[in-house]
């Protein structure tokens, strides 16, 4: 069997060097979306060689955490001593002793995993942390505490923007992103799966690149297969993950749930007022939701082109949840190889079509690579114009847009096809007609730029012209 090695993530792994080598105590949060790979990776690093590591248990109530700290501690020293603890506080005392004990002159590096699963109502775990930390390690400069959990707006609010006695205390965080069309390959490579980019293209708009799921493909099947197999079979694996995705990352998953569901049936994305009237939160609450689902990139937040902050959009960017509730969600059918039966439907072609525009703004950086563009400051926007009422004016819509500093504006056109995309007259007249509208309605003075972003590029003809500047599928795997 080939070894587990460590995708990508070469950013995270300097950071941990550097902690490891500074010359204070350092405390450090790993956080992200639920399967990214956030344990992995802090396994990965430190080869297992932790002083102490603990992680806490879903659902478990104060007393039985405590019972599991004392039995990890009497396991993780070299001594038999038989540990009984009746708060947290006395739980950090006593590994402060098994630190303390430890001769050697190098960081002492402590993993807590899961730690939003501790801090159960009343458990005062967070406060015995406080005490911990600024009473004990903090003072020293050996010690590297780690702390991970998938609750990241647990580990936002206690422990990022705490306003007690942590506030502030944390010196590194490290948020763990799913992999890019670029890791995803060479996860899927290493795992002997040998699909073409056009299928791992389209795995992408499925599942993200999310390691977990990832890891659930079967490399000597087809991606179409591996979709029946693990969504639309009975109980099949990402089938019935979606029951746990948000309730193990937020508290309160309800509320998140409503928005993410409201932004499943608006792929152009929603205005924060629309969301409030949807889903009937608004205020604080609602801002702490939307900024949660940002940070952990359920949800994107994208400027409008020349409009301020409150026009700003919010889209719905995890692909999983979107495949979900597109399809698993709403499939009654009982047939366990539907997307074999469906995947050819226009119904599939057209969602996999909005999809790839979406893949290509979350890779907006390989785009502006591909373009020449990386070195020019660079802001990335939408454009919506509403439809006129009573005068046949249909509106449009720009869903990428690169603003650059050398006075140049690319509008971008993003197109999955399976074969070279041709443009015909129509679709010529409709470009140039929608330049217009951006122009008029943006009184936008810059040189305009038509940009195409497709999977095999654009066909050569007589109406080809009007593409200024294109980017194919193989330069999104850069």
């Amino acid at each position: 069997m080939k070894e587990e090695i460590l995708i990508g993530r070469e950013r995270e792994c300097e950071e941990l060097k550097r902690c490891m080598e500074s010359g204070r105590s350092e405390f450090v949060i790993v956080y992200g979306r639920r399967r990214v790979g956030k344990t992995f990776l802090i396994d990965k690093y430190f080869g297992g060689a932790f002083d102490f590591t603990f992680v806490g248990g879903h659902g478990l109530k104060k007393k039985r955490q405590l019972q599991n700290f004392a039995k990890a501690l009497r396991q993780q020293t070299s001594t038999n001593k038989q540990f009984k603890f009746d708060d947290w506080f006395d739980a950090f005392e006593a590994l402060e002793n098994h630190l303390d004990g430890i001769s050697d002159v190098r960081k002492k590096v402590v993993f807590v995993d899961e730690m939003p699963w501790i801090d159960t109502q009343k458990s005062e775990f967070v406060e015995a942390l406080e005490n911990f930390w600024n009473g004990w390690a903090a003072r020293r400069n050996d010690i590297m505490f780690i702390a991970s959990g998938s609750a990241s707006s647990w580990m936002m609010d206690k422990l990022v923007d705490n306003k007690g006695g942590l506030h502030a205390r944390i010196t590194n965080s490290i948020y763990l992103r799913p992999f890019n069309l670029n890791e995803t390959e060479k996860y899927l490579r290493n795992h002997n799966c040998y699909w073409d980019r056009y299928q791992i293209l389209q795995c992408y708009m499925l599942f993200g690149g999310v390691p977990f799921y990832l890891s659930l493909l079967d490399g000597s099947r087809s991606l179409i297969q591996n979709v029946d197999e693990l969504c639309f079979r009975k109980n099949g694996a990402l089938r019935i993950e979606f029951e746990e995705l948000y309730s193990a990352v937020f508290s309160q998953a309800g509320h998140y749930i409503s928005i993410v569901k409201a932004l499943a049936g608006h792929r152009e994305g929603m205005c924060r007022n629309d969301i409030s009237k949807i889903v009937g939160v608004d205020g604080g609450v609602l801002t702490r939701i939307l900024r949660n689902l940002v940070r952990c990139d359920f949800v994107s937040k994208s400027n409008m082109y020349g409009g301020k902050t409150k026009d700003s959009i919010y889209r719905l960017t995890d692909f999983y949840t979107l495949f979900y509730y597109k399809f698993i969600d709403n499939d009654t059918s009982g047939d366990e190889h539907w997307w074999s039966h469906n995947f050819l439907t226009h119904s599939v072609e057209s969602w996999m079509g909005v999809t790839f525009e979406l893949l290509c703004m979350m890779h907006s950086d390989q785009i502006k690579k591909a373009l020449g563009i990386s070195g020019i400051s660079t802001n990335m926007s939408s454009w919506r114009k509403a439809a006129g009422k009573g005068n046949g004016d249909a509106g449009s819509q720009i869903d990428l847009i690169f603003d650059r500093s050398d006075r140049m504006v690319n509008l971008c056109e993003m197109k999955f096809s399976r074969n070279m995309f041709v443009i015909n007259r129509d679709y010529e007249e409709k470009l140039r007609e929608r330049m217009e509208l951006f122009k008029q309605s943006t009184r936008c003075r810059k040189s305009i730029v038509t940009t195409f972003v497709t999977t095999f590029g654009v066909a050569q003809g007589i109406h080809s012209g009007i593409v200024n500047s294109e980017v194919k599928m193989d330069e999104l795997f850069e």
